[in-house]
């Protein structure tokens, strides 16, 4: 029995469901653990990295949902799902994003250049220089009601030529 494995156990009690034990809370185990008599049995001590998020080709995707479409017996898709270690909603996602894809290849596109995307202060400052325009209108028709109501009065009214030249 040289190569002997002994086992040891952490009796579990009756607790309730928030309760550890203390073997848990100190970093030991309440699952059995195998301890090696010999040095041959060492487990491996190297930290295996989390699982990582698989990503997808656009080629890859087109090729399973051609595979899909082909798919006429029953069970033929879910073996092809096994076969490629995919989920059914894999498929409706992919399905969902090609149709999308066709939706915006298939929209009419405007011809010409395209539009630059303006600042919204021009757009503000545009309305202001508008409003300031007719402004000035009105003020200048009104001067040049007053001076027409000065020639039929007779009231002499000075030259400003240093202002018009402003």
């Amino acid at each position: 029995m040289a190569q002997e494995i002994r086992e040891t156990t952490v009796v579990d009690t009756e607790r309730s469901g928030g309760e550890r034990s203390e073997a848990t809370r100190s970093g030991g185990s309440s699952t059995v653990e195998r301890i090696p008599s010999s040095p041959q049995q060492v487990a491996d001590p190297e930290v295996v990295a989390g699982p990582k998020r698989r990503r997808f080709t656009a080629e890859y995707k087109l090729r399973i949902l051609r595979e899909a479409d082909r798919c006429k017996g029953a069970g033929d898709i879910g073996a092809l799902l096994r076969r490629e270690g995919l989920y059914s909603s894999h498929l409706v996602l992919w399905r969902r994003q090609r149709e999308e894809a066709a939706q915006t290849q298939l929209r009419s596109r405007s011809r010409g250049p395209k539009p630059k995307a303006q600042d919204p202060r021009v757009k503000q400052l545009e309305r202001e220089v508008a409003r300031l325009q007719r402004r000035l209108q009105r003020s200048e028709t009104i001067i040049a009601i007053q001076k027409k109501a000065g020639e039929l009065l007779g009231i002499p009214l000075k030259n400003l030529d240093s202002d018009e030249n402003d």
